[in-house]
């Protein structure tokens, strides 16, 4: 986890021209009439599906909500969930699981706006390929016979969004990983490790989101592209943005998710300047942003019901991996009133 960063806010400017804000704890409520929340403090991750994090905070935005706005880098989905948990976070940008998992555990929250459809990709050794169209899930053990080891994918730990879109896609072509011998899944964390698994052919392929993709083409790798998650699944869910009830019940909300709406146009319609946010934001060169932006994953929303319908195949592998301790309906997960009162 790292420190947080702190962004000026129209609450912050009032205050400095003499007017009165209480800046404390995650959701403070202020000393003015109606309890009104002055700070709200926003879990984000250094990911490409949180990109409207670093397009609101570098073009100012937040400057249109009337709270102060702390931002807090996480390295993981679980650590945010912690907090949330003890009351530090307010809203959260992180994956649907982790999202999941806060609600499942009775955190007061629900998810009012997606950050992005479609993400993630199945990539596997061009070799693989014509197999694979060829043979479909049988490939897997044509793949076995010929090397004498299993195709060997690895990705994020079992449970992650990048993992549940693997193992649907595989019993979509009927292949039980837990059951076949020819297909092997490692655990992975982070994108950079994944990459790096690939160039230097420790895996055969992967489940994972950009920049990944775009880094293996710019290095020749071998491993590319073989279903994109719009084939395997319409919909595909992965980052979103939960709120707390203290949030979403308060002008806050409709407020945040403005200016989350304007940072999706800015990133569709300004591409380059985006690029610029990824680069400071994420770490990643702005040249291979700006190619990464190109990407067929690159699906950047806000409207939460986009991803409504596929969530339920996400929660359905929560519940069968004992993430959750049953399925969650659309109903629980999502509070889709939020957006559409904008």
């Amino acid at each position: 986890m790292y420190e947080p960063t702190r962004t000026a806010s129209r609450r912050s400017f009032l205050a400095a021209a003499g007017g009165t804000a209480t800046v404390g704890l995650a959701g403070c409520i202020g000393g003015g009439s109606g309890g009104e929340i002055d700070e709200v403090t926003v879990a984000h991750m250094p990911i490409y599906p949180d990109l409207q994090w670093y397009v609101m905070e570098g073009e100012g935005y937040f400057s249109e909500i009337d709270a102060e706005i702390t931002g807090q880098e996480f390295g993981n989905g679980p650590a945010i969930v912690q907090a949330l948990g003890g009351g530090d976070i307010d809203v959260a940008m992180f994956g649907i699981v982790p999202a999941m998992i806060a609600i499942d555990r009775g955190i007061s929250a629900q998810v009012t706006a997606a950050n992005i459809r479609e993400p993630m990709g199945i990539m596997a050794e061009e070799s693989f390929h014509e197999t694979f169209e060829q043979q479909g899930g049988d490939a897997f053990a044509a793949w076995a016979d010929e090397r004498g080891e299993p195709f060997t994918f690895g990705t994020f730990p079992q449970g992650s969004v990048p993992d549940v879109l693997l193992r649907y896609w595989l019993r979509d072509v009927g292949v039980d990983p837990a059951a076949n011998d020819s297909v092997e899944i490692i655990e992975i964390n982070g994108a950079s490790s994944v990459w790096q698994a690939i160039a230097n052919g420790e895996i055969d392929g992967t489940s994972i989101m950009e920049p990944v993709p775009t880094i293996a083409q710019a290095e020749n790798s071998s491993v590319t592209m073989l279903r994109t998650a719009a084939d395997v699944l319409p919909g595909q869910p992965a980052a979103v943005t939960l709120m707390s009830d203290a949030v979403r019940d308060s002008p806050i909300a409709s407020q945040f998710l403005e200016q989350h709406v304007r940072a999706t146009e800015f990133i569709d319609e300004n591409p380059d300047a985006t690029a610029g946010h990824v680069e400071e934001g994420i770490g990643m060169p702005v040249d291979r942003a700006r190619k990464a932006l190109d990407s067929p994953l690159s699906n950047f929303i806000t409207d939460p019901s986009q991803i409504t319908d596929a969530t339920q195949v996400f929660s359905e592998f929560a519940a069968g991996n004992g993430q959750i301790d049953e399925q969650l309906s659309t109903d629980q997960i999502f509070d889709l009133a939020v957006y559409d009162s904008l």
